[in-house]
């Protein structure tokens, strides 16, 4: 009981003592203080998830500087990088010092990285050492949940996360080379077929539960970046008609982000739903050739309505992400597929599609 006490007046005293939400005005005036963001959801052609990016025996700066070259030079001045909670586990100081070494990798490309701390998506058993090796023909076949299922329901990890994001944001909080922090990525992703790897049933409720406090805890280290995380899914034409997770991210994020693989169209009726909140917005995933959401058509939206773009994927690697959704029940191991889904470069720096490289380019350097 004494433990539950101190445990529960730590927090009210963190609480007290947070960072409050930006206003509307001084996350407008932040934004207009930056170039127009553009740029990648990052893992290196190298890694096949989060673990492998970042843990010692794999991280390869050598590797993200040649490929944040191509990036630059393509006209993009941000990424976005997913963490895990694991590798905090595992051994925080150097993490923090590999975070180190990539920011002034990125700097020297004129590259401000968004980083991800959670993520709903994928294996809910995450492990760390060596991963396993992609399985042949499926899209994104190794990326893993954070936190796992395991420690999502267990309240006795909560101290463990809360660690993780104050010990990982108050490292960096001043830090100018870090453009946002996006705390939870599409949290209320979910299926029966995810209920059936491992997820709990329960998974949406224990994600609402935890949400509010990630914010809370990111914004105790008082950082001088902004906090986010994706609204998704559902219907955004008010907070009254969004999903309570989403009603969260609306309601306390300083910026708004969100997620869109649809048509042109469904992009811009998208942007517009968030104009109504009156803050910058930033997409932190679109580009899906395949089913409509291409540069050609999206880009150029996002360039109208200042809106920022980071598109999935960078270099055709290990993650197998140019491959399309679908390969996951119909494994493309003795053909290719017609039209590359995600990425942007071959592994040897050759864009996929010059024009796209092009367009990037001119978009970018516009006033």
């Amino acid at each position: 009981m004494l433990w539950c006490v101190l445990v529960l007046a730590t927090f009210t005293c963190t609480a007290a003592h947070a960072q409050q939400r930006w206003t509307a005005a001084q996350a407008t005036a932040w934004y207009d203080a930056q170039p127009w963001p553009v740029g990648a959801d990052y893992l290196p052609a190298d890694a096949e998830n989060q673990l492998e990016m970042w843990q010692a025996a794999t991280f390869d700066p050598a590797a993200i500087d040649r490929e944040l070259g191509w990036a630059q030079a393509s006209g993009m001045n941000t990424m976005r990088v997913f963490l895990h909670d694991l590798l905090w586990e595992q051994d925080a100081q150097g993490l923090i010092r590999r975070m180190q070494v990539f920011l002034d990798i990125a700097a020297k490309h004129h590259i401000r990285p968004m980083f991800v701390f959670f993520d709903s998506c994928g294996d809910p058993f995450p492990r760390l050492g060596p991963q396993n090796p992609p399985i042949p023909g499926v899209h994104n076949s190794r990326w893993v949940e954070s936190p796992g299922s395991p420690a999502l329901a267990d309240p006795a990890q909560i101290p463990r996360l809360r660690a993780y994001v104050e010990g990982v944001v108050g490292a960096f909080a001043n830090d100018k080379r870090v453009l946002a922090w996006d705390l939870w990525n599409e949290p209320n992703n979910g299926n029966p077929a995810a209920v059936l790897r491992g997820d709990p049933a329960n998974k949406d409720a224990l994600v609402l539960k935890l949400l509010p406090q990630v914010y809370t805890w990111a914004r105790s280290a008082k950082p001088v970046q902004p906090l986010t995380s994706g609204i998704w899914t559902g219907n955004w034409s008010s907070l009254e008609t969004m999903t309570p997770v989403a009603r969260v991210q609306a309601e306390q994020s300083d910026i708004l982000s969100f997620h869109n693989y649809s048509w042109p169209e469904d992009f811009e009726a998208r942007v517009k739903q968030l104009q109504q909140f009156g803050r910058p917005v930033i997409c932190t995933e679109y580009m899906a050739r395949s089913i409509g959401s291409t540069f050609d058509t999206i880009l150029p939206i996002a360039k109208k309505y200042r809106v920022g773009a980071i598109n999935w994927g960078l270099v055709e690697g290990r993650s197998q992400t140019y491959l399309p959704w679908e390969s996951n029940e119909h494994p493309y191991v003795h053909e290719q597929p017609l039209i590359w889904f995600h990425d942007v470069f071959h592994a040897d720096g050759t864009p996929y599609r010059q024009h796209e490289i092009d367009l990037m380019r001119a978009l970018t350097s516009e006033k």
